[in-house]
């Protein structure tokens, strides 16, 4: 029977479903050859050769399928759709080559949705491995080879500390870094608004904003200060005002496109705070269980089938109102359309999300990608905006509404796309008509201020000041103070949507490319927005100024486009190799005589706004604060890593960490206010990190209270409140309920803890020391002690159970080192890609029959081990060795 291929267990489970005992499936677990981690595994001076080996983990899975090819002359390669699995399947007919020979024939077949139809239809189709596309995939790995091993030994040597660079990390990173010193270089512009709450002749009140003043079209910044606003607010109140103009507009929105991989992240982010690994996994299972066509796609085009069959559910649901007339078409924008595919979307239109039997979040995704697909084949909404504008008799001071009333919903009667700001919609007017009297309405002004003091500004004393002056005149009016604002952090979704723009990654590398520089600890994450570390700012730093050209924008995505043009079939990928190698190598050669000092003198120059922010007394923000007489400078340490310190050393050994604001770290403190006793909380630097003291060192007190700041608290934004939290550890929950002795909660060397009594447990989170309850306290206590002395944290739970043959369980179980597969006392650690959830019973038995040396059928167990021989006694030994030559001998 032919032997099917594909990647991943999972997919081959649900394949095998359709296909029938006709076929075997088998999976081959990802790619299955790599290049080696060496120097040489791409030889730049014989043509770009390269040196593929198979993996450890994968000899087995070529083993299997080249046994199942003894019996069947047919080998159908079914990896995904695109260039990565045109790779693998390229991969697997190289490795497989002596098992392919004498006749036996290979094909390729590719299909966008592993359902019934579309894996027969493919079969019937089938092709040869796609050339171009696999000099597209050569090309892209070997430029990232040499990028990474010809870069990131620069890197260990003239940037202690850095572990890496890449070809396309790199410039994502110069991305996050760039924002961030945006962040820090701006300057906010104070601006005020001034808004008044009218009611009509019938009673209703709506709100209008000022927009003329003094006869003159106000401007953003036209009212910058306090005063100005408390004139402008004097001069609304002391006049009366009808409707000068009430303009009705009809309007509509047009639904999103269906969803592509970018686009899919960036929804997934903004609505479920999903980061790109997490959605592409959860797409990925959903997919192979045959539920999503292929996610991994910049195309946003839909198969004309797949559109009758959304018209039709929308139909069914909504009603023929919310069905367009004709099907909305969407161009493809993907820069090759030979990589381009449909868009992601649900394989049968009727499946609805609630009655979906997967884990809870595959069905949100879902969830989201069959409402989003139905959203884009529905009608328009059809709405109504109105502007109303309102006008003192003398025309010096106008104020105008405006509003919209949602006619029709249409697609926004099941989808409505997420935004990154937080703007609301405008809100429905009441009925206005032109020439009517327009009253201030004083008893709204109360409500007004109510909901402006609930944002928790520091403009709330400001506005309460305004309020007050002109609430007994019975006018209501209120000023607003803002400032401008910064651009924001980028989040993964808006990070992914800025690389799109650029044209920079690709569909399949997006989420490695994040998760790569987050795990590298150039970035973290906070409330899913990606900050960057200091070891992130000082490679960017070294790449703009040693190798500006690789880390461009332009560079990088016209690269990009060369080889969109291989996998077109219109370029050489050697060709594109060769341009790259000649100057790239001839940069790396030109760092080869740069002194550390140099590199760091360059460094310093280009983070100085970062690493010497200017001082709240205006004095030499790079004084150094403990002699007085020294300038600060960027310096390395011979264990790695780098640090701001006094160039007056050895005389004067001030240092500091180059993270973050320099007060907040130096070694006399931050205060950061007073406690209930007038007791003064402050911020300050220690030999093992920053920390929070109270008060000062006395001789009734040598040790004030003092906390670290836990992993992930960043001194920058730490507030009183915070501080005090961590000085009002341990927090105690309360008596335990069997014993009543206290339960508490704390940060401790190893982390944030629960405790009762001798034991302690972990806790995953240190947020989680002051919001834990007692009843799941109880919980991770209980669990802790039922894993006995020694066992650190709660006890894990099995991913998944089997039962075995002879009895008992199999359990996969999450691990230290990756998920594996327990039975008895053997262990065997799942396969790199295959999902713990997707372990069937046969895989399970198999994995553990190997570990312990058995066949499947026998009871898996440890083998006892055979009793060691006695070592032999150096006479003994020495005659053997003798005999050695003679025994080979007769052995040749």
């Amino acid at each position: 029977m032919p032997v099917v291929v594909v990647e991943s267990p999972a997919k081959a489970k649900t394949i095998n479903k359709y296909l029938g005992p006709d076929y075997t499936v088998l999976a081959s677990y990802g790619h299955v050859r790599d290049l080696p981690p060496k120097d040489g595994s791409v030889d730049t001076d014989h043509d770009f050769a390269m040196k593929w080996e198979v993996a450890a983990e994968s000899k087995k899975h070529v083993r299997a399928i080249a046994e199942a090819l003894k019996s069947d002359d047919t080998l159908i390669l079914a990896t995904d759709p695109d260039r990565e699995g045109e790779a693998i399947s390229w991969h697997l007919k190289e490795a497989l080559a002596s098992s392919l020979k004498k006749g036996k024939t290979v094909s390729r077949v590719t299909f966008n949705a592993i359902t019934k139809d579309a894996v027969t239809k493919a079969m019937q189709h089938p092709r040869q491995v796609d050339e171009a596309l696999v000099d597209a995939y050569l090309a892209r790995r070997a430029l990232d080879y040499l990028v990474g091993f010809t870069l990131s030994p620069v890197l260990w040597r003239k940037l202690p500390g850095a572990k890496s660079a890449g070809r396309v990390q790199s410039v994502c990173l110069r991305l996050i870094v760039e924002r961030e010193m945006e962040i820090e270089a701006f300057k906010a512009r104070e601006y005020w608004t001034v808004k008044a709450i009218f009611t009509t002749p019938r009673g209703q009140e709506f709100e209008a904003q000022l927009v003329v003043l003094g006869g003159q079209k106000l401007q953003k910044f036209d009212i910058p200060t306090l005063d100005a606003a408390d004139l402008a607010v004097k001069a609304v109140t002391s006049r009366t005002y009808s409707v000068a103009g009430v303009e009705s507009k009809p309007a509509s929105r047009n639904p999103w496109p269906p969803f592509m991989t970018s686009t899919l992240q960036q929804e997934a982010s903004r609505k479920f705070g999903m980061g790109a690994k997490q959605c592409m996994n959860a797409a990925q299972r959903l997919y192979e269980a045959g539920h999503i066509t292929y996610m991994r796609t910049d195309g946003i085009d839909m198969a004309p089938e797949a559109v009758m069959a959304a018209r039709a559910e929308i139909g069914r649901r909504f009603g023929a109102a919310y069905v367009p007339d004709s099907p909305r078409m969407y161009k493809n924008k993907a820069k090759n359309a030979q990589e381009a595919h449909e868009c992601i979307r649900p394989t049968d239109m009727s499946a609805d999300p609630a009655k979906l039997r997967v884990e809870e979040d595959q069905r949100r995704l879902y969830d989201l990608i069959w409402k989003r697909t139905l959203a884009s084949q529905m009608a328009a909404a059809r709405m109504e905006r109105t502007t109303v504008d309102i006008a003192s008799p003398d025309g010096q001071v106008a104020l105008r509404a405006n509003g919209q009333v949602v006619l029709f919903d249409g697609f926004l009667r099941i989808y409505d796309q997420g935004r990154d700001d937080d703007d609301e919609d405008e809100g429905r007017l009441p009925q206005i008509m032109q020439g009517e009297k327009a009253a201030l309405a004083p008893g709204a002004l109360k409500e007004a201020f109510r909901k402006a003091a609930s944002r928790d500004s520091d403009s709330v004393i400001e506005e309460a000041r305004i309020a007050s002056a002109v609430l007994g005149e019975g006018g209501g009016v209120l000023a607003t103070q803002s400032f401008t604002q910064p651009p924001p952090r980028y989040t993964e979704a808006t990070l992914v949507k800025r690389m799109e723009e650029l044209g920079i990654g690709r569909p399949s590398t997006y989420a490695s490319i994040l998760t790569t520089i987050v795990d590298r600890e150039y970035v973290r994450k906070d409330k899913n927005r990606l900050i960057p570390e200091d070891k992130g700012r000082l490679v960017t730093a070294f790449l703009s100024n040693f190798f500006r050209r690789y880390v461009e924008y332009d560079f990088t995505a016209g690269l990009e486009g060369e080889l969109d043009d291989v996998s077109a079939g219109e370029r050489d990928y050697k060709d594109v190799l060769a341009r790259f190698w000649r100057d790239f190598s001839a940069a790396v050669a030109e760092t080869a005589d740069l002194r550390i000092g140099e590199v760091l003198e360059k460094l310093d120059e280009f983070l100085a706004p970062h690493l010497y922010p200017p001082r709240a007394d205006g004095g030499d923000p790079r004084a150094c604060p403990t002699c007085g007489t020294g300038r600060l400078h960027l310096k390395t340490a011979r264990s790695g890593g780098a640090f701001i310190g006094c160039g007056n050393y050895p005389e004067c050994r001030y240092t500091r960490p180059i993270a973050g604001d320099a007060e907040a770290v130096a070694s006399d403190g931050r205060i950061l206010g007073q406690d209930d006793q007038g007791h003064e909380i402050s911020l300050r630097a220690g030999r093992f990190g920053p920390y929070v003291q109270r008060g000062e060192a006395t001789e009734a007190q040598p040790k004030p209270d003092r906390s670290s700041l836990p992993k992930g608290w960043s001194p920058d934004s730490l507030t009183l409140e915070r501080a005090l939290q961590l000085l009002s550890l341990p927090r105690q929950l309360g008596g335990h309920p069997e014993d009543g002795e206290p339960v508490e909660t704390n940060l401790g060397r190893f982390g944030p803890y629960v405790k009762h009594g001798s034991t302690y447990a972990n806790l995953a989170d240190a947020e989680e020391v002051f919001s834990l309850g007692m009843n799941r306290a109880v919980e991770l206590l209980a669990l802790k002690r039922a894993r006995g002395p020694g066992a650190r944290g709660a006890a894990a739970q099995p991913l998944k159970t089997l039962e075995h043959p002879d009895g008992g369980e199999i359990q996969v179980m999450p691990g230290r080192y990756g998920p594996y597969v327990k039975w008895g006392k053997v262990n065997a650690t799942l396969p790199k890609g295959m999902e713990p959830e997707a372990v069937t019973l046969e895989e399970a038995l198999a994995l553990v029959a190997e570990k312990a040396g058995k066949s499947p059928a026998k009871k898996a167990g440890a083998k006892k081990p055979a009793a060691k021989k006695p070592a032999a006694k150096p006479a003994a030994k020495k005659a053997a060795t003798k005999k050695a030559p003679a025994k080979k001998k007769a052995a040749e």
